[in-house]
């Protein structure tokens, strides 16, 4: 796995791209477990602890998403200062802490305040990982490897309400707080045998709010970037309110009832293939060719979805395709807009990515959150926010492209 310039050498002891991929994919797909598994036991759970009103058991979710948003501005420039290793530890360590603080919690107040907390001090989790990623890739192989990440990355969204399934069979809910530990502890003590840091001495800054600022101005007033965060928030916010009334949607309204775990994965694999494709594509297409093509797609897969929701005729054999084809086309998109974010700010790729997450998942998670709180017993409400979303991040996208798509790659570099 050859260094980028000004990246530390590669040791004989580090690890290998296998495993580096596996390692970067794990750390990440924590999160993703915080969430997924939770969603077949959203109404024991909310049952357990006095819930009365259906969309209120969504806030397990969409509290924790606006969390990590909203911490997510501080790991980076902790990882610019003390480096990537040290900061992503400590981020560890906290997930396991809240996680059992989550499983201890005696009343749905308290759940929702562990789960902030989890949400707040394990946020380095999301943003770390692009910067180990930025500090040894750059241009569309960057974009290759988040590809490669995000492919190994799928396996968890796959297995997890199948996990939260399985523990409910044999255990209440608070074990699958149980099962998150054990599997952050397995993490946490991976990372601290095996992972290197990445970051060269010579790269370090210091922290400061001045400079903090500094990178968040430069990030949003960036053109080139700044139509690709955005556009990714939207497009986020939409995958984020249909978890958030999936189990509803999906397992309530649409009747697949204990067969909503295995449709989830189904759709979490199309989208793991989705990944593997892209990591196999990018390279020789390029991150812009890929990515815009997939934008158009999802507009009109989301268009074909309003249309079906309005006709009063959708089933949930009519409603999972065009779902899992929309979740396919997210995972061209995520990746290369992501890469193509981040490619500007090699030398602050720590904060930039801290920033561009914060502003991503806020948007995404508060967005996320009020598409869920505006589910109605229908699709429509989704259908909508689909369109909305892709349209508006078309736009941004021939914003930050000066009203052109598929630019050549020497654009892009």
């Amino acid at each position: 796995m050859p260094p980028a310039r000004n990246a530390p050498p590669v040791q004989s002891q580090q690890l290998g791209q296998m495993e580096f991929v596996s390692l970067m994919a794990m750390v990440q797909a924590l999160q993703a477990l915080a969430v997924d598994s939770m969603l077949p036991a959203l109404g024991r759970m909310s049952a357990d602890l006095g819930v009365t009103e259906a969309n209120q058991r969504q806030l397990v979710i969409g509290l924790f998403l606006i969390a990590i948003g909203l911490g997510s501005i501080i790991p980076g420039a902790l990882a610019d200062r003390f480096g990537r290793r040290r900061v992503l530890l400590a981020c560890l360590t906290s997930y396991i802490i809240f996680t059992a603080a989550c499983a201890l919690s005696t009343n749905f107040i308290g759940l929702l305040a562990a789960r902030v907390a989890l949400g707040l001090f394990s946020s380095g989790l999301m943003v770390l990982p692009s910067a180990i990623i930025r500090d040894m890739y750059a241009g569309d192989r960057m974009a290759r490897m988040q590809s490669s990440v995000g492919m190994v990355f799928m396996i968890v969204p796959m297995i997890a309400p199948s996990v939260g399934q399985a523990v409910l069979l044999v255990a209440g809910w608070r074990w699958i707080f149980g099962v998150m530990g054990v599997l952050g502890l397995m993490v946490t003590s991976w990372v601290g045998l095996r992972l290197p840091e990445t970051m060269a001495p010579d790269m370090r800054r210091p922290i400061a709010l001045r400079a903090i600022a500094a990178a968040m101005a430069t990030v949003v007033t960036h053109r080139r970037a700044a139509g690709y965060v955005f556009g990714m928030a939207l497009i986020q916010g939409a995958l984020f309110g249909y978890i958030n009334s999936s189990q509803q949607l999906v397992a309530e309204h649409f009747g697949a009832g204990k067969r909503f775990p295995l449709l989830f994965a189904g759709m979490a694999a199309m989208m793991a293939v989705t990944n593997f494709t892209n990591s196999r594509i990018v390279v020789a297409l390029g991150a812009r060719t890929v990515s815009h093509s997939a934008l158009l797609v999802y507009v009109a897969t989301s268009l074909a979805q309003l249309a079906l929701a309005l006709s009063g005729r959708e089933t949930l054999w009519s409603f999972a395709p065009l779902m899992a084809l929309n979740l396919c086309m997210m995972s061209f998109i995520g990746a290369n807009f992501a890469s193509m974010a981040l490619q500007p700010f090699a030398r602050i790729a720590g904060s930039a990515a801290s920033v561009q997450a914060f502003l991503r998942m806020v948007l995404a998670a508060s967005l996320g959150s009020l598409i869920g709180r505006m589910y109605n017993g229908t699709a429509l409400p989704l259908a909508c926010a689909l369109v909305a979303a892709g349209l508006t991040t078309l736009g941004l996208v021939l914003f930050s492209e000066r009203g052109r798509l598929f630019r050549p790659r020497a654009f892009f570099r």
